[in-house]
């Protein structure tokens, strides 16, 4: 089963107050709404599990997978974990909340969830000087209080301009909101705990404003805010340029440029791969499967050796 093919997989489309077109306008998805704000694309997540589209496991999800058929992805018999990391592409086409997630530990003592949030951005597009919040400038925890509850949010926020190519890696605990005009993939863990600490006062369609959980932001937010740091190396493969983007305990996430030909191992339990520009061809023993910008598989357990032929760009993750 799949020891010579990808898992190919069917994003799942998240309409959002602040979602736009360019789903559908730089990657063709079929959107739901002129305000859709994220496409979930290898996501086994309660929420929005994505279909399985070939093979023998074709129509299934990936949840039914990673319980069915844990071979896949090199998954033990007694672990009875949940499929651990979430890729998404959002269009920011207005202002994200200013929000934060909890860790693990806090995740499953008071949210009873298996996974708390720690997530990572690659910027795919960005307006001319556009921006996001990435930590805060409140030194306590009484501080950060005071300045949420009389919205001192320019004294409080910092602010941070990106632009296309820009990587961004985003802890459990901090404060942070992507901002209009950025278009991101972000890998993540697989949790969907937001604390909302500011939306601008935007009211839904129905007029009505969406909540805050102040109390809980308070209590997960990283005080004083740390910068993470990040160690990024550069290796070729033949054509390949694979720059490593982060290496820490929940994934690690690469970008690769591919501009020819290229040959690797499958040195990982599984390898998750987003075509973000061009097409390429992957070559498996003896099949080989066109990928395109907006093409999102999972390579599982049983492949060991696969080359690439082609003009593209990738954003490849693995836990």
């Amino acid at each position: 089963m799949y020891k010579n093919e990808p898992i190919f997989l069917q994003p799942v489309l998240q309409e959002r107050i602040w979602g736009g077109k360019k789903l559908h306008t730089e990657f063709q998805y079929d959107i739901p709404s002129e305000q859709t704000g994220e496409a979930w694309v290898i996501s086994a997540h309660p929420n929005g599990p994505c279909m399985i589209q070939n093979g023998p496991l074709e129509g299934k999800t990936l949840t039914e997978a990673w319980k069915e058929q844990g071979e896949l992805f090199n998954k033990q018999p007694d672990n009875d974990e949940e499929y651990p990391l979430l890729v998404k592409i959002l269009d920011a086409a207005d202002d994200l909340s200013v929000q934060v997630h909890p860790d693990d530990q806090f995740a499953r003592e008071v949210e009873g969830v298996p996974y708390g949030k720690t997530e990572c951005w690659y910027v795919v597009s960005a307006e001319e000087g556009a921006e996001l919040v990435l930590g805060h400038h409140a030194k306590s925890q009484e501080e950060l209080a005071q300045m949420l509850e009389q919205g001192e949010w320019d004294k409080l926020l910092r602010r941070l301009k990106v632009k296309a190519g820009d990587f961004v890696y985003v802890p459990s605990g901090t404060i942070h909101a992507i901002g209009k005009g950025i278009v991101i993939l972000e890998t993540q863990q697989s949790s969907d705990i937001t604390y909302r600490v500011f939306d601008y006062d935007r009211t839904d369609a129905t007029g009505n404003t969406r909540e805050l959980h102040l109390e809980r932001s308070i209590q997960v937010t990283t005080v004083p805010h740390q910068d993470a740091t990040v160690d990024q190396t550069e290796t070729v493969y033949g054509d390949l340029v694979e720059k490593k983007l982060v290496e820490e305990h929940y994934f690690t996430v690469y970008h690769w440029a591919l501009n020819g030909r290229a040959s690797r191992e499958l040195t990982h339990d599984f390898l998750q791969v987003s075509v973000l520009e061009g097409e390429a061809t992957f070559t498996i023993e003896d099949q080989t499967f066109k990928v395109q910008k907006g093409t999102h598989f999972i390579l599982p357990n049983g492949i060991r050796e696969y080359s690439l032929d082609g003009q593209a760009e990738f954003i490849v993750s693995h836990v």
